[in-house]
């Protein structure tokens, strides 16, 4: 397999300027496209200096359903410190929690897609 990584995933949204403001002034995701395309309008935001965007996929883009989305984890260096940014932009946040893996929480955009946080943890070789 020659693959290197994922181009894009979808968000379903119901409304792209709404979903675009949270991304971009709460996330502070950069707007990476913004086209008018048959059939719709064509966004994309990623944190800067990611190779995977997100595509907010508005009414018209497909057969998606806002809110469907679940299981996308952000990797940050302080997830104690995004959490307490979140919490402060009015955005309900799950934990954090400590974890074998990370410290993570979870939150939803507003459309209810769900998104976790984590702050990753070196995992210990097995021992033999």
């Amino acid at each position: 397999m020659n693959i290197t990584h994922a181009s894009f995933i979808t968000l379903p949204v119901a409304d792209q300027d709404r979903a675009l403001r949270f991304y971009a002034d709460v996330l502070g995701f950069q707007v990476t496209a913004d086209l008018d395309m048959p059939p719709g309008r064509w966004l994309q935001v990623a944190p800067e200096g990611a190779q995977t965007v997100f595509t907010l996929s508005g009414p018209g883009m497909g057969s998606f359903t806002p809110g469907e989305t679940r299981g996308i984890m952000l990797v940050t260096t302080d997830v104690d410190a995004d959490c307490a940014r979140l919490t402060a932009a009015g955005v309900a946040v799950e934990g954090p929690d400590d974890l074998p893996w990370g410290r993570m929480a979870s939150f939803r955009d507003p459309d209810g897609n769900s998104l976790m946080l984590i702050t990753e943890k070196a995992l210990e070789a097995a021992s033999e």
